[in-house]
């Protein structure tokens, strides 16, 4: 018999009682009118359009914009929850941090065979152009998301690692804001922590870590590709959330290793630039010469270390699922100890045993192309057709490095409100971290994405999930009400 997935509110009685914890959100869904909940539901749908955050399902016949998904079901952390996943996910940055330091530095990891040299040396996503170069105060990873999922009571596991440009925050903060509006008494009820000052830490972390050239004042822009960006919308709140100039390539230029911004009013020099524009494009006298999104030069004046990249050119040699697989070890050596936060086990299809395994098992797992994103590229068995499963034995037959495979997990559920009324649906969870000069700060809550879908275990918004807001509680002696 298939075990029930975890409910996060129901936990696993079979009586339909609450966990102690969240008996309030039990009943304000019991007490409050399924005509009410659906009006706040649009209420927040209209707002969301009003403001542009929109995006396109690519491979729709229509190519239409729409809104993400929003669902007024909050998913909630218990302060002991919430403890627990901080420092194992302080531990697991740090430990990325300290591995980009030295795959572009001594290689210590490599020395000592701990990780196949050409899973590093041979990975696109490595750039040797780089090589040598260190950004200040051996960072690399500024912003990073960590994805999680969970099983259990206490079982949280990492899924993956967005070491390179991790997007969402808006969504958590305009998620935060449209919830106090429409849902005030559940902020009466319970004491949630505040996620409204991550412009103001963002911003602390992007000056920490200017270069030493920059002084006291150090200017800090956010690099965007453009308005037809799918994430410009983010792009275009973060600069307004944190005061500072929303810039495209046109509007820099390097002049002797300085970077410089174009105003009405005459050049500015540029001293931390967040950078919303992957590798490839960041930079044509550099990596693709075609490119017309980057800077010439950029790279140039971060090799003087006149200019800090947030973040790091680089970082998504850490987002490679091959490279996930090692984190166990990869944090026990830099972190010496034993990861909080374990990992999924992970089958490495560029292992031939590890291949054997996965033909024969390709039903029951889920498989994954090591550079894949946003949930293209990727099977999961027990829900694919058999003409997706022979295509993709075809597809590992052919080139077996580039997936990795996994066992389908039993996502926890949490209450959504759908067509039907309220139900359970899976959801994974995306907490923001920032590394900056003063140590690493986990922000207290974060992105829950949610497979709207019955049975679906796909959360990304373009295979058709949406978001909640994750409210943190605090303890009782705490003061944090929001409402």
């Amino acid at each position: 018999m298939k075990q029930k997935p975890f409910d996060e509110l129901w936990g696993s009685s079979s009586d339909q009682s609450a966990r102690p914890e969240f008996a309030g959100l039990a009943d304000w869904l019991s007490n409050t009118p399924r005509a009410e909940l659906d009006r706040r539901q649009k209420s927040a749908e209209a707002t969301f359009r009003q403001l542009g955050i929109t995006f396109a399902v690519y491979g729709d016949d229509d190519a239409a914009e729409r809104i993400i998904p929003f669902d007024i079901v909050p998913r909630m952390f218990t302060k002991t929850e919430w403890d627990m996943l901080s420092v194992g996910i302080v531990q697991r940055v740090e430990a990325i941090n300290a591995f980009l330091d030295d795959v572009y530095g001594k290689r210590r990891i490599l020395d000592e065979n701990i990780l196949p040299p050409e899973l590093i040396l041979a990975n696109p996503q490595f750039r040797g152009e780089i090589v040598g170069s260190r950004p200040p105060h051996g960072i690399w990873s500024h912003i990073c998301g960590i994805d999680l999922v969970r099983t259990g009571p206490g079982d949280f596991w990492v899924l993956e690692d967005n070491a390179r440009t991790p997007s969402g925050v808006s969504y958590m903060l305009e998620n935060r804001e449209a919830m106090i509006r429409l849902c005030p008494e559940l902020f009466r009820q319970y004491r949630v922590q505040h996620v409204d000052s991550y412009g103001d830490a963002l911003l602390q972390t992007l000056r920490s870590v200017a270069p030493a050239s920059a002084g006291s004042d150090p200017v800090c822009v956010i690099l965007t590709p453009g308005r037809f960006n799918s994430a410009y919308y983010e792009h275009s709140f973060l600069a307004d959330s944190l005061g500072i100039e929303l810039v495209e390539a046109a509007d820099l230029q390097v002049d002797d290793d300085i970077v410089w911004m174009r105003t009405i009013t005459g050049r500015v020099r540029v001293d931390v630039i967040y950078r919303r524009i992957d590798d490839d494009y960041i930079d044509p006298l550099v990596f693709r010469p075609d490119s017309m999104l980057g800077v010439p030069g950029l790279i140039a004046a971060y090799r003087a270390g006149k200019v800090a990249l947030v973040n790091a050119p680089g970082t998504g040699i850490a987002d490679d699922k091959a490279i996930y697989s090692y984190m166990p070890e990869i944090v026990k050596f830099y972190a010496g100890g034993k990861p909080i936060l374990p990992i999924v086990e992970t089958w490495r299809c560029r292992e031939p045993q590890a291949l054997k395994y996965v033909l024969d098992n390709l039903s029951d797992l889920v498989v994954k192309l090591v550079d894949g994103s946003g949930g293209y590229g990727m099977l999961v068995g027990p829900t694919a057709s058999k003409r997706e499963i022979e295509d993709f034995r075809a597809a590992l037959v052919a080139e077996p490095h580039r997936y990795i495979a996994q066992p389908t997990l039993a996502l926890s559920t949490v209450p959504t409100l759908v067509e039907s009324g309220v139900a359970p649906r899976h959801v994974d969870f995306r907490p923001f971290v920032l590394s900056g000069a003063s140590g690493v700060k986990v922000i207290p809550g974060g992105l829950t994405r949610v497979a709207l879908r019955e049975g679906s275990l796909v959360v990304n918004s373009s295979q058709g999930g949406g978001t909640k807001d994750s409210f943190v509680l605090m303890d009782d002696g705490e003061i944090g009400d929001e409402g």
